[in-house]
């Protein structure tokens, strides 16, 4: 009961949380949307289609976190692979994962739209699902099973080239099912409300609840019941479930087609911005306006329907202008302006918000690096520690991420109904700090994070080797780098949603979501290349790598070392980035000199 208190509380930070970044999250589509029903006389499904989207999400997490949480110690113990090419699967096809949704999210708006890519990207899932349960059902498709000790000293059979294609045929068709469900499954919910009435205004508040409501049950059950299924029963079981879910889904979501709103693809945001850089470009050799002359010379047509806020003419990055800069032949017989020639100064600014928000981004994959080793070497730190509840329960080595999770939830309600108002009260900021500085907080954790780790795996390390005979410690000496890490998501990775959300114009929202899809893919790039060159440059002389199999063997704590000096440079860096920044909104500032930027306080 009290687990299920505090994840109720956390549900209701997070729709108070949403609501506030997604605060409009429809706006996209209130013209276009509008435009497809009148047309159509087709009513807004509403909660009548929610059973069925809804649904259709909530299994594909179950089925890709399912898997994911565990993975590790799958390819592990059954592809009988070391601990280095376990990490470079799992980061490899997490990085694949997490760029997919860009690629999905540009097909579904520019040509099939969002029913068609959720269909497709559905069924991709389920034959993933399929595919990577008959890797541990069927005894072909993997090596043969290694005793313990082999594995240790890496004297097991390596899989074969077609059950590694087997393997990686499943975690390839996962991830294009993955591209295009994540993207589509909240814009597809929001289209199914009218935000013009009260009604329609209210069911949105209301999706998002129920949406991250099933997201925190998803993590909760396939970080124990699922977890431990595979790890005790059965692997067959523990991926078998998850698949049989997921096709389940698909006919759940199938039988919902008629009553779904479904709006035309109205062309991707991305041609639009590559229309700004080409423009820019072709105009290059012009000059821009002196000051208090800028009137009549750039395009500025009324805002197009489904664009809630007009973004002022500013003069960092100038070289832009050049795009809104109208000329004699830019213009078509119409009044349209022509393509890849002429930008309104709105397209302008919506690319400069772009821009001003890249070397943000760029700081959360080094902190995000360290996120991701919860999932690699956290498993096998917990593998060689005492994992036992009593006499008969072991906790699944799988499990432990629940630490996190538990930080979380219970954190971030005290956060919203005390800190921030106590806060609010010093800084007068209505979100008690700035989210800048609340992103720049989970940076500053995750070095702690990863110090800790080093510290307490040299204290395992150092009791399993000078006492071998004895047991070994508690597996909950993990727990300070994983309650260190659930801060860290606390702080940088909701900070970093709600900073692309309001820092992005309204329309180019998805764009805003995909980011932090794409800094996960780039911290798991980076984190394989990181243990590939620790594995293959340290060791030598008689001596292990510091990524060895055998742990105990190896000196993990130093390469959380490395992972801290990192975080601590990319900390510096963020410090640096984020007191350039300009927020979105601010008034327009004349130029006052040679530089190019703008000149106001963080």
């Amino acid at each position: 009961m009290v687990v299920k208190s505090i994840k109720e509380k956390s549900s209701s930070f997070f729709l108070y949380f949403c609501s506030k970044g997604f605060k409009k999250p429809a706006s996209p589509q209130q013209g276009t949307k509008g435009n497809a029903v009148s047309s159509e006389q087709k009513p807004p499904g509403g909660w009548k289609a929610m059973p069925f989207i809804l649904g259709n999400e909530t299994f594909e997490r179950f089925a890709t976190i399912g898997l994911l949480s565990n993975f590790m110690v799958y390819l592990m113990k059954k592809f009988n692979m070391d601990q280095v090419s376990a990490s470079n699967v799992l980061n490899i096809w997490s990085g694949v994962s997490n760029f997919a949704p860009l690629i999905g999210a540009f097909i579904s708006d520019a040509y099939v739209g969002r029913f068609a890519t959720i269909a497709v990207a559905s069924v991709a899932s389920f034959l993933g699902m399929l595919t990577i349960t008959l890797t541990a059902w069927i005894p072909q498709l993997q090596p043969p099973q290694c005793p313990a000790e082999q594995q240790l000293h890496g004297h097991c059979i390596s899989p074969s080239k077609a059950q590694l294609g087997v393997l990686l045929t499943g975690l390839g068709l996962l991830s294009i099912g993955t591209g295009g469900i994540r993207p589509c499954s909240i814009p597809f919910g929001i289209d199914q409300f009218d935000p013009t009435t009260e009604e329609g205004a209210k069911g949105i508040n209301s999706f998002f609840n129920w949406y991250y409501t099933t997201f925190t049950l998803v993590i909760l059950l396939t970080l124990t019941l699922v977890v431990y299924i595979q790890d005790s029963v059965s692997w067959v079981l523990g991926l078998g479930i998850p698949t049989l879910l997921m096709a389940a889904s698909i006919v759940l979501f199938l039988i919902g087609t008629r009553i779904y709103v479904h709006v035309k693809p109205q062309g991707s945001i991305f041609s639009s911005i590559a229309q700004v850089f080409v423009a820019a470009y072709n105009k290059r050799h012009l000059k821009l306006p002196a000051e208090g002359q800028e009137f009549g010379v750039f395009y500025d047509p009324p805002l197009k329907e489904y664009v809630l806020s007009k973004l002022p003419l500013t003069y960092q990055f100038r070289f832009l202008n050049k795009a809104a800069i109208t000329t004699k032949n830019d213009l078509e017989d119409d009044g349209s302006p022509k393509k890849w020639w002429l930008c309104s100064i709105q397209d302008v600014e919506e690319v400069k918000c772009l821009i001003r928000i890249i070397p943000i981004w760029a700081s959360g994959i080094i902190s995000f690096t360290a996120m991701a080793q919860q999932g690699t070497f956290t498993l096998s730190q917990a593998l060689k520690m005492n994992r036992h509840l009593g006499p008969k329960f072991q906790i699944p080595a799988g499990s432990m991420g629940v630490i996190s999770m538990l930080t979380i939830g219970i954190f971030l309600p005290v956060y919203d109904r005390i800190m921030v108002p106590s806060l609010r009260k010093i800084t007068k900021h209505e979100g008690g700090i700035t989210l800048l500085q609340r992103i720049g907080i989970g940076n500053f954790f995750s070095i702690l994070a990863m110090v800790a780790a080093g510290v307490f795996e040299q204290k395992r390390r150092n009791s399993a080797t000078l006492h071998p005979g004895a047991a070994p410690i508690s597996v909950f000496w993990l727990s300070p780098q994983l309650i260190l890490m659930g801060f860290c998501e606390a702080f940088n990775i909701l900070g970093q949603i709600e900073f692309f959300n309001k820092q992005f114009p309204e329309h180019m929202r998805s764009i805003a979501n995909s980011l932090i899809f794409c800094s996960w893919a780039g911290s798991s790039y980076l984190s394989s290349i990181v243990v590939n060159v620790v594995h293959h440059v340290t060791g030598g002389h008689g001596h292990p790598d510091w990524l060895t199999n055998d742990i105990n063997a190896g000196r993990l704590d130093y390469f959380y070392y490395i992972l801290a000096v990192m975080s601590a440079f990319n900390f510096l860096y963020f410090l640096y980035v984020a007191h350039r920044y300009r927020y979105k909104g601010q008034a327009r500032i004349e130029p006052k000199s040679e530089p190019d930027v703008e000149l106001s306080s963080m």
